[in-house]
């Protein structure tokens, strides 16, 4: 059964007058954590777009880079992408319950975060709407500054390019340390990794940026370092 299969049952689960924010507490164990990643991405998304007024089809692109969406799945993203900016439930709701789900400061919300400002970045603009929106949404995720602004150092063209931002360190952090830092990064990056914090197996395309990122980053600073 695909995901997206898999999304139909969740949703056909729900009660009668049950927004969607309800199916996060009934998705909290493998392999229901893989459909409450997407579905979860899939929403804030949607409360994202919500935020800087309009869905642009650069956007709808990069979700279905993110999701490998096939043709015949499309009707179920769009679903969950509706109901989400239908439900009445604001966007901090929902990621309160989504990382009650994760565990604040967990991975995965990393993960999630990831896929957001893939897609936020989709149109080549980073809307000040949609900067407060995954300030707010990776605060409640229990995510520190230094995680944040690593992700906006990897995607956000006006930013600071800044190797150290983007490994999470500090420029006076010392070389061996640093090098900790990239090595445990580019392990939590394997896919078999993510895929066992919850990541769908459609969504692992995203370690492939990161790596290139870290991998960057750490080839900077160490030219850095011993010129």
């Amino acid at each position: 059964m695909s995901i997206w299969s898999r999304i139909t049952t969740a949703l056909q689960s729900l009660a009668k007058g049950e927004g969607l924010g309800a199916v996060f507490e009934k998705l909290r164990t493998p392999p229901e954590r893989t459909v409450a990643f997407t579905i979860a991405v899939i929403a804030l998304s949607a409360k994202m777009a919500k935020a800087d007024g309009l869905v642009t089809r650069d956007e709808v692109t990069a979700f279905r880079e993110v999701f490998h969406i096939a043709p015949e799945d499309e009707p179920g993203a769009a679903r969950v992408f509706n109901l989400a900016r239908q439900d009445v439930a604001g966007f901090e709701d929902y990621a309160r319950r989504i990382a009650a789900m994760f565990g604040a400061g967990s991975g995965t919300l990393s993960d999630l975060m990831e896929g957001l400002f893939h897609i936020a970045l989709a149109d080549g603009s980073y809307h000040p709407a949609e900067d407060a929106f995954l300030s707010r949404v990776s605060a409640i995720f229990g995510l520190d500054e230094a995680a944040f602004r690593s992700l906006r150092a990897r995607f956000v063209q006006d930013a600071p390019r800044d190797p150290y931002a983007v490994l999470g360190v500090s420029p006076d952090t010392p070389l061996p340390e640093i090098k900790s830092v990239w090595r445990r990064l580019v392990r939590e990056s394997h896919p078999d990794v993510m895929i066992a914090r919850g990541v769908p197996q459609e969504a692992i395309k995203m370690s492939e940026k990161r790596l290139q990122d870290i991998n960057r980053a750490w080839k900077e600073i160490s030219a850095r370092e011993t010129a």
